[in-house]
């Protein structure tokens, strides 16, 4: 059975980096899939951030590309998102998630929420 666990800090001030770590078990991120964050602002929808491969590539949504990271720690089975200069817009409820080319997401983390304040 394979699970994902997002921590971090929930709470950030305007201007700095959020950081999130999905912890993953029951699957090795480097056997395949596309490790993901999706995040979910209040009273809107599920917004897609970006994934890292099993082999170690990145992609990103064109409207946060230019402040957005994914990498990761094989060792720990871990991926991590940053995302840099955020402002109060960047409030929503962050997910990791397991995705399948042929399957789609397959399984989600709880969400953590972060909170964008000064």
């Amino acid at each position: 059975q394979v699970q994902l666990q997002e921590s971090g800090p929930g709470l950030v001030k305007p201007s700095q980096t959020l950081s999130l770590t999905c912890t993953v078990s029951g699957n090795s991120i480097t056997a395949g899939y596309y490790w993901s964050w999706i995040r979910q602002p209040p009273e809107k929808g599920l917004e897609w951030i970006g994934y890292i491969t099993y082999s170690g590539s990145t992609y990103y949504s064109p409207t946060l590309k230019s402040r957005t990271s994914i990498s990761r720690d094989t060792s720990k089975n871990q991926f991590t998102l940053q995302l840099s200069s955020v402002t109060p817009e960047d409030t929503a409820v962050y997910y990791c998630a397991r995705r399948s080319s042929a399957l789609g997401y397959m399984e989600w983390g709880q969400g953590t929420q972060v909170t964008v304040s000064s």
